[in-house]
């Protein structure tokens, strides 16, 4: 097992992960008369996703808040709307696809996408916004059957699509991927800079699952490739939903065997190993980036850097 000393909040819930009190309630999808009577009930809340984003409200303290409607103020639309689940009041949550988000007549409403929104929404909001984003990628990109090629019809409340020809049934596509924090014997990190990251944005290894390939093999695979180093212990950490458009990404930590590093050049540009005091300094002096505060990759540093991370 990989071990390092203890770390300071390396328990927190990872961002986008905590269910924020929401039970998604997947029971009632085929309940097409509780759907009905659910999105009639006065306590009913609901918000509009376009392209990945929502109108969210700034509240003063740094934080931020999903912009929510009862369903009888919600702008017309039958076949695209998700219901999302229900909080512990008792309070059902419904996602509603538009072409554009709503004009706001205070002004006070703005659109953000997941990336900026996740960090300042509560766990609630969070939860709910990175389900409604994710089902609106899949159907934006699923709207045939690759089956036949006939247009399916949404089902099961926006987590289903029927063929109506064939009667094939679709399910929002999940695409997993492993993201990896590499240590070596000398207790350093491998943090690697994508070719189309900014100058100075450094972060853990990544790379998609293929077909038939274990996630433990991906891993080793995945470091050997991108930056040619090969990869003994490999320990599973936490996941994290990233509809970016459809991921889940699966965070590891994984010991060298290895050290030269030969970046391939299409997906990292450069990469280096960094003691804990190098890349404290390399932060301080504006030399290394830190990624985004959202992304499990930040966690995974943490947990061997033993601190949080500059904010980016």
């Amino acid at each position: 097992m990989i071990t390092w000393p203890d770390r300071t909040d390396a328990h927190r819930p990872i961002t986008l992960t905590a269910t924020g009190g929401i039970d998604r309630a997947a029971h009632h999808r085929l309940d097409e008369a509780w759907l009905a009577a659910a999105w009639s009930h006065p306590t009913t809340r609901c918000f509009v996703v376009s392209g990945g984003q929502v109108l969210i409200e700034d509240t003063g303290d740094g934080r931020a808040e999903l912009v929510t409607m009862p369903s009888f103020d919600a702008p017309l639309t039958e076949a695209h709307r998700y219901f999302l689940g229900v909080d512990g009041d008792g309070v059902r949550y419904f996602a509603l696809q538009k072409d554009t988000l709503p004009g706001r007549m205070d002004d006070a409403a703005r659109p953000a996408g997941l990336r900026e929104a996740g960090a300042l929404l509560s766990e609630r909001d969070a939860q709910l916004m990175v389900h409604a984003v994710a089902l609106e990628n899949w159907q934006r990109m699923h709207r045939f059957c690759s089956r036949c090629g006939e247009r399916t019809v949404i089902a099961a409340a926006g987590h289903i699509r029927r063929c109506p020809a064939c009667g094939a049934e679709h399910y929002p596509r999940t695409d997993p991927a492993v993201i990896m924090l590499v240590t070596d014997a000398e207790d350093r990190a491998l943090l690697g800079r994508q070719v189309h990251w900014p100058r100075g944005r450094f972060s853990t290894l990544a790379g998609f699952v293929e077909p038939g390939e274990s996630i433990e093999q991906a891993v080793v695979r995945e470091a050997g490739e991108e930056v040619g180093v090969t990869i003994g212990e490999v320990e599973y950490v936490a996941s994290q939903p990233w509809p970016f458009p459809s991921s889940l990404m699966l965070g590891f930590v994984a010991r060298a065997t290895s050290t030269e590093i030969r970046v391939d050049g299409e997906e990292i540009e450069e990469a280096r190993w960094f003691s804990r005091d190098e890349l404290r300094a390399a932060f301080a002096s504006g030399e290394v980036l830190p990624p985004s505060g959202i992304s499990i990759a930040a966690r995974l540093i943490e947990l061997w850097y033993g601190e949080p991370l500059p904010r980016p």
